[in-house]
């Protein structure tokens, strides 16, 4: 009965590709940062209600935020749409296909829900890359009658798993007192020296932290003119850890390197740790080896786990403590293409970006399958989630 249903979707998906590419380059080629992506929410969301979908726009007091609904009772399955770009560099992360492939999977997957029962829940999930919007709209109720949850994000691999770091931001601001820098240096208290000794003070950090942890960070003010002892510096950072308890140790760690300088120069120190920190992604194995299964049926080579594959954070993990959850990878580009970058955002543009997108929405599509026509599986997720926590 479940292959029948698999079989199904890969034709739906098939017949509606046109379609899906159509809207994923629509999406590259109007890119959006964080809780800007009014016209991407709107596509979205207009073409799940064209295709029989329940949509409520603006959810959580966030405009670019919505849900598309089809069906009713439990198990509830949300599939993650991402839509948000990044500054400068557009679409580098890929989250144009990330939304075209939750679309067209929830579409694909409405006549399982239609036999087995049960709901498909799109939740459009805005400002992914800076902001934590899904942390947001965890905080809000967004996911509480959610039981299960899957997106697949654009990579350079195909893993079922995500190994992802919790993270928390920083600003900070040095505060010292202008001089001439020639006629009298003395007079001043350089803002810009107490910032650089603070880098300094983390790249000796670097030598004495856990292996997978990682601090980095911009100055985004360093003074107005050479010939004037900066009064002002500015600076971004993010600490990131394997879990959250060493995330709290290194934060402290991370603070006192700003502490020492602001002593050492003599200028005031003011910073801001960010209200929202990205927790570390629970994977759920019994969902990932479903879904690396359905994506071998593809034809694709895939890892449940890839002790290789490089570190980021996501709030996909925020929403894998709360529900049980996967966030797998499709390989669009070479192993030597980085996310964040130009080549990157023209990968997911790319005749092999579509191709992924087309083979995440329908291993997602048959995952769900696979839990609609399985209660027994549905009881191993929840159970493994319990277990895990």
């Amino acid at each position: 009965m479940a292959e029948d249903f698999k079989a199904k979707v890969l034709a739906e998906i098939d017949a509606r590709r046109h379609q899906l590419d159509e809207l994923s380059l629509k999406i590259h080629s109007h890119p959006e940062l964080g809780f800007q992506e009014h016209r991407a929410s709107a596509w979205l969301a207009q073409y799940l209600d064209e295709n029989g979908f329940s949509i409520q726009r603006g959810i959580c007091k966030l405009p670019t935020a919505f849900k598309g609904s089809y069906g009713s009772g439990k198990p509830a399955i949300a599939i993650l749409a991402e839509y948000d770009a990044l500054p400068q560099l557009g679409h580098a992360c890929g989250h144009n296909l990330i939304a075209a492939s939750a679309v067209g999977a929830a579409v694909a997957s409405k006549p399982a829900i239609d036999h087995f029962g049960g709901s498909i829940l799109v939740i459009g999930t805005p400002a992914e890359e800076l902001y934590g919007g899904k942390i947001i709209m965890a905080q809000r109720g967004a996911f509480n009658n959610v039981d299960m949850a899957m997106m697949v994000h654009p990579a350079t691999h195909n893993t079922a798993t995500s190994q992802t770091l919790a993270c928390a931001s920083l600003e900070v601001e040095f505060f010292g007192r202008e001089a001439h820098a020639a006629a009298h240096p003395e007079a001043g208290i350089n803002a810009l020296e107490a910032m650089l000794q603070s880098f300094n003070a983390i790249n000796s950090l670097r030598q004495h932290i856990k292996g997978k942890a990682r601090i980095h960070g911009i100055i985004t003010d360093g003074g107005q003119a050479a010939n004037v002892i900066p009064a002002h510096s500015a600076g971004s950072f993010l600490v990131r850890t394997e879990d959250d308890a060493y995330l709290e140790e290194l934060k402290q760690r991370v603070l006192n390197c700003f502490m020492g300088a602001a002593t050492a120069s003599g200028a005031r120190l003011e910073y801001r740790w960010g209200e929202i920190n990205y927790a570390p992604m629970r994977n759920n194995l019994t969902m990932a080896q479903l879904f690396a299964e359905n994506m071998k049926s593809l034809g694709r080579r895939v890892k449940l786990y890839d002790p290789s594959q490089t570190f980021g954070s996501t709030d996909m993990g925020n929403l894998s403590q709360l529900v049980p959850s996967i966030h797998p990878f499709v390989a669009i580009a070479p192993a030597e293409v980085t996310a964040h970058s130009p080549q990157f955002a023209a990968a997911a543009a790319s005749k092999e970006g579509t191709q992924g997108m087309s083979d995440a929405a329908k291993a997602l599509a048959m995952t769900i399958v696979d839990l609609l026509a399985n209660p027994e599986t549905v009881t191993r997720v929840k159970e493994e989630f319990i277990k895990n926590r």
